[in-house]
């Protein structure tokens, strides 16, 4: 479905149950990503929650009017809020979508009552890890100039995004499905402007780990061990300097433990959020 929010289309999906607590979703990979994934890994949490997926603006199938800042990209969440449930929600953001969970509970500190983040960063202070790890692979394709050129936000065209995007792909899972992933492939949005812009624009500037302290709602922190491109290093600080913090680490795992071990993850997330029920304030720091 579309809703005009801030004058831009977004296209979302509400899923399960409607008296459920609600759960916002947020993609990560601005330009590249959609709710689809999401979709795909927790629709299941449906008999429990009302489930709201989002494209971002600029992503998917939502319209693409700038800006493409934190700023308003949090902004949009807030006001989709608003229209559909009009309560606070829960927050689940994964990678690039991280970085917009922990910015919209920064900003709406009143309407969240559990973040959960997976695969994801404080800062922008870890991309050298990930060039270093994907150039120690050796894949046909991943060269520095054009790691340097994506992470930099460069891009020229959608099919060079495309292309770029496609030489990486072997990072991101355990176990490499070739087939499923040219079909992933054909299948994407692709839009080169907004993630030059995010790349550009929005990750150099990016760093809220001195605002992680303020954030008192239960907090579930998730990183598969293998992930190349948000380490484990990244999630580990996270939950340092978040209070009401729990770290879980998939061993199985690269950059998507809630499709690589979608099992033990809605496992996870229920035992986290029925623990950690509207009420509680548990402190939970562990790393699994």
């Amino acid at each position: 479905m579309m809703i005009k929010i801030n004058g831009n289309n977004i296209y979302y999906e509400i899923h399960g149950n409607p008296e459920g607590e609600p759960i916002f979703f947020i993609h990560g990979a601005p330009g590249l990503g959609d709710c689809r994934n999401d979709i795909k890994a927790f629709s299941a949490l449906g008999d429990d929650y009302q489930l709201v997926f989002m494209d971002m603006r600029g992503s998917g199938r939502s319209e693409g009017k700038p800006p493409f800042t934190h700023e308003q990209w949090a902004a949009d969440i807030e006001e989709l809020r608003k229209r559909l449930v009009d309560a606070p929600i829960k927050i689940l953001g994964g990678s690039y979508g991280g970085y917009l969970a922990l910015e919209y509970v920064i900003r709406y500190p009143e309407q969240v009552t559990h973040v959960l983040l997976r695969d994801t960063a404080p800062s922008n202070d870890f991309d050298h890890l990930s060039i270093d790890r994907a150039l120690k692979s050796q894949l046909p394709g991943v060269t520095e100039d054009r790691l340097v050129k994506l992470f930099a936000g460069k891009v020229e065209s959608n099919q060079e995004l495309k292309d770029m995007f496609a030489a990486i792909q072997p990072l991101y899972t355990v176990e490499y499905d070739e087939e499923a992933v040219k079909k992933r492939l054909d299948s994407i949005f692709y839009r080169f402007e907004t993630h030059n812009f995010a790349f550009s624009v929005n990750k150099p500037r990016y760093d809220v780990q001195p605002q992680l302290p303020a954030i008192k709602v239960p907090t579930l922190v998730t990183v598969g061990r293998h992930d190349w491109i948000t380490p484990v290093l990244c999630s580990e600080i996270i939950a340092e300097h978040i209070p009401n913090s729990k770290l879980v680490i998939f061993e199985q795992s690269g950059h998507s433990p809630h499709l690589e071990e979608n099992e033990d993850y809605l496992k996870l997330v229920r035992n986290f959020l029925q623990k950690n029920s509207v009420g509680k304030t548990d402190k939970a720091s562990s790393e699994s």
